[in-house]
């Protein structure tokens, strides 16, 4: 899309339509991006289910037995999968509850990030901070977004 210096005699509705497009340019792409956030999710949640034990040891936590740790990524598993595939399946205002849903999860995780810096290696703790920080990023643009709308 090309742009022009404003001129006199112009008239808003010009102007306006100029921001609509522009705006409804970058709402679809966030809406892209969130889409991939989901899918993201169902994958990781589907891959902490099945393989808890190697997803933890991918995440530097260890990879000794531990059922009770084992247990508990599976429950990280099941909310990851249920918030991705609640996004992708919903439509409308049950999507924008949704996302809202994910950017409280994800700004939790980023708090207990954050709080749990000294328990663990910096890299894994950084590494999930800044996945989590990303996502809630993403989570807060696409919450004000719809706010907007």
């Amino acid at each position: 899309m090309g742009y022009r210096p404003v001129v006199p005699g112009d008239s808003l509705p010009f102007v306006a339509e100029v921001t609509e497009t522009e705006n409804k340019s970058v709402a679809e792409r966030l809406d892209a991006v969130m889409l991939n956030v989901a899918r993201g999710r169902v994958v990781l949640g589907l891959a902490a289910f099945a393989a808890p034990k190697l997803t933890v040891k991918a995440m530097g936590l260890g990879g000794q037995a531990d059922p009770g740790r084992d247990y508990v990524t599976r429950m990280f598993a099941a909310r990851e999968i249920a918030l991705g595939a609640g996004y992708l399946l919903s439509r409308g205002p049950a999507r924008r509850t949704w996302a809202r849903f994910g950017l409280l999860v994800d700004g939790l995780d980023t708090l207990n990030g954050l709080r749990t810096r000294r328990g663990l290696p910096l890299w894994v703790s950084a590494g999930a901070t800044a996945i989590a920080g990303g996502t809630a990023a993403l989570g807060a643009a696409k919450v004000a977004r719809d706010l907007v709308e």
